[in-house]
């Protein structure tokens, strides 16, 4: 298959969103698929409107010898005026990559008033969809109708952690705090002002938080974390910025608890690749989460602004190593039975191939 792929910006950037893009990638190209990245600046919102009425971006994508279009649809505001207009000259269908919808998140409602009517002409310009969850699926159908698409969930074997029973349940019975892990961009819909909040209500001697994350997506709102910081305790707080794969594993392997209380997740990939080294989740309840997360059992589901419950989760895994320990390993086999990222993809190829007559350009 000859297949273009656009995105914002470079597919090496960090978030869930990227790396699903850049293991379909891989995988298409390891199967001998060609594949042509179309790289959109990110221009702010606004601004990236204007390319709908690019000429060039027009011709250069009309004229494209693709089999297939995806677009990752957080283009959406850069493609939903000019789409239409390509599909009356290419030859090729246009299929989008949905991870979650923009207007799915929390803010003010004229805004998402605003995002939904975008976004809902984006949906209705392509002709079928890859969604990471079933709760994408239904959300995306519930404002664009249905057509055909696939269900590929991410997988957590990013790192392949080889671990035993036996590591995690000594690592839950080792004393001292809890040690608990945020990885994510610090942004507000991650939610790790809210840990921190709950954070604040807990005894000093019970935690110790590691936070990983981009810290430069939002200045305004990381300079709001650190103030919450140094008028909580910034002794037990470390924060490391982005860390290299090893790095990271290494955290992973010595925490005793993933917490990412996010407001809104498509999927969560993060809750998963902790799940792999045995790390209970702390998550948000709205959006895909409780897909990978079962309540009480393999973590925690918290509502919105929910301190005081998320408080009282942490502190009863710390006050009892056992329930940590069970919570622990059924996490563990919560992982286990994930698709691999392998196999997830070659259902997304499996979908492009059979759905879009492109079996004789396939292997």
């Amino acid at each position: 298959m000859r297949v273009g792929l656009i995105i914002y910006g470079r597919l090496s950037t960090i978030s869930g969103g990227y790396l699903y893009d850049r293991k379909l990638v891989d995988f298409l190209r390891g199967q001998g698929d060609e594949v042509e990245i179309v790289s959109l600046p990110w221009l702010g919102y606004g601004r990236s409107l204007s390319h709908n009425l690019s000429p060039s971006l027009y011709r250069n994508l009309a004229a494209a010898n693709f089999d297939l279009l995806l677009q990752d649809e957080l283009n959406h505001p850069s493609l939903f005026w000019l789409n239409p207009w390509l599909k009356r000259q290419a030859a090729y269908p246009i299929v989008s990559i949905v991870h979650h919808l923009r207007c799915s998140e929390q803010r003010p409602v004229w805004q998402n008033w605003v995002y939904r009517a975008v976004e809902q002409r984006y949906l209705d310009s392509v002709d079928g969809f890859v969604f990471n969850s079933r709760t994408t699926q239904r959300v995306v159908e519930g404002l664009a109708g249905k057509r055909p698409f696939t269900i590929a969930t991410p997988a957590g074997d990013q790192f392949n952690p080889q671990i035993s029973a036996e590591t995690i349940v000594a690592r839950a019975h080792q004393p001292g705090p809890l040690r608990l892990l945020f990885v994510g961009n610090l942004i507000p819909r991650k939610g790790l002002h809210t840990l921190l909040a709950a954070l604040s209500r807990l005894p000093r001697e019970s935690w110790r938080l590691d936070v990983v994350g981009n810290t430069a997506v939002s200045s305004a709102y990381t300079q709001s974390v650190h103030k919450q910081i140094n008028a909580i305790a910034p002794q037990q707080i470390a924060m490391h910025g982005v860390l290299p794969d090893e790095q990271l594993a290494s955290l992973l392997a010595n925490s005793h608890l993933l917490a990412v209380p996010s407001s809104y997740e498509g999927f969560g990939i993060v809750y998963l690749e902790g799940m792999g080294f045995g790390l209970p989740a702390l998550a948000g309840r709205d959006g895909a989460a409780h897909e990978i997360i079962t309540d009480g059992v393999v973590g925690f589901l918290v509502g919105e602004g929910e301190t005081a419950v998320l408080a009282q989760q942490i502190l009863s895994l710390h006050q009892s190593r056992k329930e940590l320990v069970k919570m622990s390993l059924a996490a563990r086999q919560r992982y286990l039975a994930q698709p691999t990222w392998a196999e997830s993809m070659a259902k997304v190829r499996q979908f492009l191939q059979r759905d879009w007559g492109l079996e004789r350009n396939g292997d």
